[in-house]
Protein backbone atom coordinates (compact mmCIF):
# COMPACT_ATOMS: atom_id res chain seq x y z
CA UNK A 1 0.00 0.00 0.00
CA UNK A 2 1.24 3.46 -0.95
CA UNK A 3 -0.06 6.56 0.81
CA UNK A 4 0.39 10.19 -0.17
CA UNK A 5 1.22 12.21 2.95
CA UNK A 6 0.39 15.91 3.29
CA UNK A 7 0.30 18.40 6.14
CA UNK A 8 -0.03 22.09 6.92
CA UNK A 9 -1.81 23.23 3.77
CA UNK A 10 -2.74 26.49 5.49
CA UNK A 11 -5.20 27.82 2.96
CA UNK A 12 -2.69 27.75 0.09
CA UNK A 13 -4.78 26.44 -2.79
CA UNK A 14 -2.12 26.91 -5.46
CA UNK A 15 0.45 24.88 -3.51
CA UNK A 16 -2.12 22.17 -2.77
CA UNK A 17 -3.09 21.90 -6.42
CA UNK A 18 0.60 21.63 -7.38
CA UNK A 19 1.09 18.79 -4.91
CA UNK A 20 -1.99 16.94 -6.11
CA UNK A 21 -0.87 17.33 -9.74
CA UNK A 22 2.61 16.03 -8.86
CA UNK A 23 1.34 13.12 -6.74
CA UNK A 24 2.30 9.70 -8.15
CA UNK A 25 -0.22 6.84 -8.08
CA UNK A 26 -1.18 6.06 -4.48
CA UNK A 27 -3.85 4.02 -2.70
CA UNK A 28 -4.98 6.89 -0.47
CA UNK A 29 -4.16 10.34 0.84
CA UNK A 30 -3.46 11.41 4.43
CA UNK A 31 -3.41 14.94 5.85
CA UNK A 32 -1.76 15.58 9.22
CA UNK A 33 -3.77 18.72 9.92
CA UNK A 34 -3.92 22.49 9.50
CA UNK A 35 -5.89 22.58 6.29
CA UNK A 36 -6.71 26.24 7.02
CA UNK A 37 -5.07 29.26 8.65
CA UNK A 38 -2.76 31.93 7.24
CA UNK A 39 -3.61 31.55 3.55
CA UNK A 40 -6.30 33.23 1.42
CA UNK A 41 -8.19 30.12 0.24
CA UNK A 42 -9.46 28.26 3.33
CA UNK A 43 -12.72 27.19 1.72
CA UNK A 44 -11.13 25.95 -1.47
CA UNK A 45 -8.57 23.93 0.49
CA UNK A 46 -11.23 22.33 2.67
CA UNK A 47 -13.14 21.43 -0.48
CA UNK A 48 -10.09 19.86 -2.13
CA UNK A 49 -9.19 17.83 0.94
CA UNK A 50 -12.75 16.56 1.20
CA UNK A 51 -13.08 15.87 -2.53
CA UNK A 52 -9.95 13.73 -2.44
CA UNK A 53 -11.21 11.89 0.67
CA UNK A 54 -8.02 12.54 2.62
CA UNK A 55 -7.83 10.88 6.01
CA UNK A 56 -7.33 14.06 8.05
CA UNK A 57 -6.63 14.99 11.66
CA UNK A 58 -7.32 18.34 13.29
CA UNK A 59 -4.48 20.82 13.51
CA UNK A 60 -4.29 23.73 15.93
CA UNK A 61 -5.36 26.23 13.25
CA UNK A 62 -8.24 23.97 12.22
CA UNK A 63 -9.39 23.87 15.83
CA UNK A 64 -9.05 27.64 16.23
CA UNK A 65 -11.05 28.35 13.08
CA UNK A 66 -13.74 25.92 14.26
CA UNK A 67 -14.18 27.98 17.42
CA UNK A 68 -11.27 27.06 19.65
CA UNK A 69 -9.07 29.56 21.49
CA UNK A 70 -6.15 31.22 19.73
CA UNK A 71 -4.96 33.86 22.18
CA UNK A 72 -1.40 32.47 21.99
CA UNK A 73 -1.22 32.92 18.19
CA UNK A 74 0.95 35.65 16.69
CA UNK A 75 -0.60 38.48 14.67
CA UNK A 76 -0.28 36.67 11.33
CA UNK A 77 -1.84 33.50 12.68
CA UNK A 78 -4.69 35.43 14.33
CA UNK A 79 -5.40 37.25 11.08
CA UNK A 80 -5.56 33.94 9.21
CA UNK A 81 -7.95 32.45 11.75
CA UNK A 82 -10.25 35.46 11.64
CA UNK A 83 -10.22 35.55 7.84
CA UNK A 84 -11.11 31.85 7.67
CA UNK A 85 -13.90 32.26 10.21
CA UNK A 86 -15.36 35.11 8.15
CA UNK A 87 -15.18 33.33 4.80
CA UNK A 88 -15.88 29.65 5.50
CA UNK A 89 -19.44 28.36 5.30
CA UNK A 90 -21.11 26.51 8.17
CA UNK A 91 -20.55 23.11 6.58
CA UNK A 92 -16.80 23.64 6.33
CA UNK A 93 -16.62 24.89 9.92
CA UNK A 94 -18.53 21.83 11.09
CA UNK A 95 -16.19 19.54 9.17
CA UNK A 96 -13.15 21.15 10.81
CA UNK A 97 -14.71 20.88 14.25
CA UNK A 98 -15.38 17.15 13.80
CA UNK A 99 -11.86 16.19 12.77
CA UNK A 100 -10.17 13.82 15.25
CA UNK A 101 -6.95 14.69 17.08
CA UNK A 102 -5.50 11.26 16.28
CA UNK A 103 -6.42 8.45 13.94
CA UNK A 104 -5.09 5.37 12.22
CA UNK A 105 -5.24 4.42 8.56
CA UNK A 106 -4.21 1.34 6.56
CA UNK A 107 -5.99 -1.04 8.95
CA UNK A 108 -4.25 0.36 12.00
CA UNK A 109 -0.76 0.17 10.52
CA UNK A 110 -0.24 3.95 10.23
CA UNK A 111 -0.90 6.45 13.02
CA UNK A 112 -1.60 10.10 12.19
CA UNK A 113 -1.34 13.05 14.60
CA UNK A 114 -0.70 16.75 14.12
CA UNK A 115 2.11 17.62 16.50
CA UNK A 116 2.89 14.75 18.90
CA UNK A 117 1.07 11.59 20.03
CA UNK A 118 0.62 13.10 23.51
CA UNK A 119 -0.28 16.65 22.48
CA UNK A 120 -1.47 17.92 19.07
CA UNK A 121 0.02 21.36 19.82
CA UNK A 122 3.50 20.11 20.73
CA UNK A 123 6.20 20.80 18.16
CA UNK A 124 8.37 17.78 17.37
CA UNK A 125 11.48 18.84 15.47
CA UNK A 126 13.82 16.38 13.71
CA UNK A 127 16.28 16.24 16.63
CA UNK A 128 13.37 15.30 18.94
CA UNK A 129 12.19 12.33 16.90
CA UNK A 130 12.73 8.88 18.39
CA UNK A 131 11.46 5.33 18.10
CA UNK A 132 9.54 5.91 21.34
CA UNK A 133 7.05 8.06 19.41
CA UNK A 134 5.76 4.91 17.71
CA UNK A 135 5.10 3.29 21.09
CA UNK A 136 3.35 6.41 22.37
CA UNK A 137 1.18 6.62 19.26
CA UNK A 138 0.15 2.98 19.65
CA UNK A 139 -0.77 3.57 23.29
CA UNK A 140 -2.83 6.68 22.60
CA UNK A 141 -4.67 5.03 19.72
CA UNK A 142 -5.04 1.67 21.49
CA UNK A 143 -3.41 -0.36 18.74
CA UNK A 144 -0.78 -3.10 18.87
CA UNK A 145 2.56 -1.30 18.79
CA UNK A 146 4.18 -4.19 16.91
CA UNK A 147 1.62 -3.87 14.12
CA UNK A 148 2.19 -0.11 13.73
CA UNK A 149 4.46 0.49 10.74
CA UNK A 150 4.51 4.28 10.69
CA UNK A 151 3.71 7.51 12.51
CA UNK A 152 2.84 10.59 10.44
CA UNK A 153 2.83 14.08 11.95
CA UNK A 154 3.24 17.72 10.89
CA UNK A 155 3.00 21.05 12.74
CA UNK A 156 6.68 22.09 12.47
CA UNK A 157 6.54 22.62 8.68
CA UNK A 158 9.91 20.85 8.51
CA UNK A 159 10.21 17.77 6.30
CA UNK A 160 11.98 14.71 7.66
CA UNK A 161 11.91 10.94 8.13
CA UNK A 162 13.57 8.52 10.54
CA UNK A 163 13.54 4.73 10.23
CA UNK A 164 13.72 2.34 13.17
CA UNK A 165 13.38 -1.44 13.65
CA UNK A 166 9.88 -0.77 14.99
CA UNK A 167 8.77 1.43 12.03
CA UNK A 168 9.17 4.84 10.42
CA UNK A 169 8.38 8.31 11.73
CA UNK A 170 7.70 10.88 9.03
CA UNK A 171 6.86 14.55 8.77
CA UNK A 172 5.92 15.22 5.13
CA UNK A 173 6.62 18.92 5.60
CA UNK A 174 4.26 21.74 4.79
CA UNK A 175 2.30 22.00 1.57
CA UNK A 176 1.37 25.64 1.99
CA UNK A 177 4.04 27.23 4.20
CA UNK A 178 7.39 25.39 4.33
CA UNK A 179 9.78 26.50 7.07
CA UNK A 180 12.86 24.46 6.29
CA UNK A 181 14.50 26.94 3.92
CA UNK A 182 13.05 25.36 0.77
CA UNK A 183 10.10 27.37 -0.63
CA UNK A 184 8.77 24.47 -2.68
CA UNK A 185 5.63 22.72 -1.47
CA UNK A 186 6.49 19.60 0.51
CA UNK A 187 4.84 16.20 0.73
CA UNK A 188 5.81 12.54 0.93
CA UNK A 189 4.83 9.09 -0.29
CA UNK A 190 4.87 6.17 2.14
CA UNK A 191 5.18 2.53 1.08
CA UNK A 192 3.58 0.91 4.13
CA UNK A 193 4.78 -2.66 3.54
CA UNK A 194 8.36 -1.67 2.77
CA UNK A 195 8.37 1.09 5.42
CA UNK A 196 9.99 3.38 2.87
CA UNK A 197 9.33 7.09 2.42
CA UNK A 198 9.90 9.22 -0.67
CA UNK A 199 10.24 12.86 0.42
CA UNK A 200 9.10 15.11 -2.41
CA UNK A 201 9.05 18.83 -3.29
CA UNK A 202 7.24 20.69 -6.06
CA UNK A 203 7.45 24.27 -7.27
CA UNK A 204 4.34 26.45 -7.46
CA UNK A 205 3.44 30.05 -8.28
CA UNK A 206 4.44 31.84 -5.08
CA UNK A 207 3.93 35.23 -6.70
CA UNK A 208 0.26 34.46 -7.29
CA UNK A 209 -0.19 33.44 -3.67
CA UNK A 210 1.49 36.60 -2.38
CA UNK A 211 -0.80 38.67 -4.62
CA UNK A 212 -3.86 36.84 -3.29
CA UNK A 213 -2.70 37.41 0.30
CA UNK A 214 -2.57 41.15 -0.36
CA UNK A 215 -5.93 41.17 -2.12
CA UNK A 216 -7.52 39.39 0.84
CA UNK A 217 -6.21 42.06 3.21
CA UNK A 218 -4.05 39.58 5.10
CA UNK A 219 -0.65 40.60 6.53
CA UNK A 220 1.92 40.93 3.74
CA UNK A 221 4.39 38.77 5.66
CA UNK A 222 2.14 35.74 5.14
CA UNK A 223 2.96 35.99 1.45
CA UNK A 224 6.53 37.29 1.55
CA UNK A 225 7.78 34.52 3.84
CA UNK A 226 6.78 31.94 1.22
CA UNK A 227 9.61 33.10 -1.04
CA UNK A 228 12.08 32.29 1.74
CA UNK A 229 10.67 28.96 2.87
CA UNK A 230 10.39 30.11 6.45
Amino acid sequence: MRLGLLSDVHGNRIALEAVLDDMPPVDGLVCAGDVVGYGPWPGECVDLVREHEMATVQGNHDRAVAGGPYTNFNAMAKAGVEYARETLDDESIAWLSELPERRTVADGRVAVVHGHPDDPDRYTYPHQVSEDLLRLAAERLDVNEWELDALVFGHTHVQGVESYPRGVVVNPGSVGQPRDGDPRAAYAVLDVEAREVDQRRVEYDVDAVADAVAEAGLPDRIGSRLFEGK
